[in-house]
């Protein structure tokens, strides 16, 4: 894959940035790879461990003369880092993100750009439970999609080569509407996650299952749980309080399902259970076909990832 930009600049320098950085390292994207964290701890870490080409200490040094500037922070902090960045951007460079909810993302980071600034929001749907600079791997993004939502009157050379950047991570790349992204990922990321927390939230408060047998016997479901409940805190805040509407609609729908199951294990009626586990195991077939995940044990995953 030959390079795709000279200079990128990543802001915020946890797992999804710094598998980026090892991703064009190893496919050869980026002429440099410039990075920058809010804390001066992350940002030691990074270049002990040579995260990137250089780290900067300040962000109008971080995005000076850069091609494609990607915000990695917190859907929450994107409106003060655009703020902040707008008046250090080179013309007719590039600004990206990652992060998990769309019409947020638009709506804070759009206002502030310059004219002749190109904004393409970007969605790499991988992550592990891991955050921090030392979580990156250069094979993150592999086998995965990346969602790309262009802005009205995206410029298309623009948006190709953020589409040949991902591809050239490893990822397959789509593109969707920021609403109808919003509602896909409530579906198949936020309310999972929020479903997780609240079921190990459950355990932590059940008195009579000990926390020994909470670990003890947690393959049996309750691992799993527990693997995506331990993700940073900060950033799943921001992703309910900014895709608050298309998280809450199928919260809703949730609630009423496990509402009509609850009544069919209250009443006896098997057919119900056995109808409605046998359409869901199919769902599961569908996602180990389309190769985003493996019927390995452990669900293929690393014990280090």
């Amino acid at each position: 894959m030959a390079q795709i930009y000279d200079r990128v600049a990543l802001i915020g320098l946890g797992l999804i940035a710094g598998s980026m950085s090892l991703a064009m390292r190893r496919a050869g994207l980026a002429g440099e790879v410039v990075g920058y964290a809010r804390s001066a701890e992350t940002r030691d870490t990074a270049r002990e461990i040579g995260l990137c080409d250089r780290v900067c200490d300040t962000l109008a040094d971080t995005v000076k003369d850069a091609d494609l500037v990607v915000l990695c922070v917190p859907v929450g902090a994107m409106d003060s880092v655009a703020a902040e960045i707008a008046p250090h951007l080179k013309p007719g460079c590039t600004v990206s993100d990652v992060g998990s909810v769309k019409q947020a993302v638009v709506a804070a980071v759009a206002p502030h750009l310059p004219e002749g600034v190109h904004f393409i929001p970007a969605h790499p749907m991988a992550g592990t439970e891991h955050s921090g600079p030392r979580s990156g791997f250069a094979t993150l993004f592999d086998n995965r999609w990346c969602i790309i939502v262009p802005v009205e009157g995206s410029d298309p050379d623009a948006l190709q080569r953020v589409h040949d950047l991902w591809k050239g991570m490893g990822s397959f790349t789509d593109e969707m509407d920021p609403a109808h992204h919003d509602l896909v990922v409530a579906v198949t990321s936020h309310t999972p996650h929020l479903i997780a927390y609240t079921m190990v939230g459950v355990a932590d408060d059940l008195g009579r299952v000990t926390d020994s047998e909470v670990i003890k016997f947690s393959a049996a479901g309750f691992r799993d749980f527990t693997r995506i409940a331990a993700s940073d805190p900060t950033m799943w805040r921001d992703v309910f309080l900014t895709n608050k509407e298309a998280t809450l609609e199928i919260l809703g729908r949730f609630t009423e399902e496990l509402f009509a199951l609850q009544r069919a294990i209250r009443q006896g009626d098997g057919d119900h259970l056995h109808d409605y586990f046998t359409r869901t195991r199919a769902i599961r077939r569908g996602i180990i076909e389309a190769g985003q995940d493996t019927d390995a044990p452990n669900f293929g995953r690393g014990g280090a990832h």
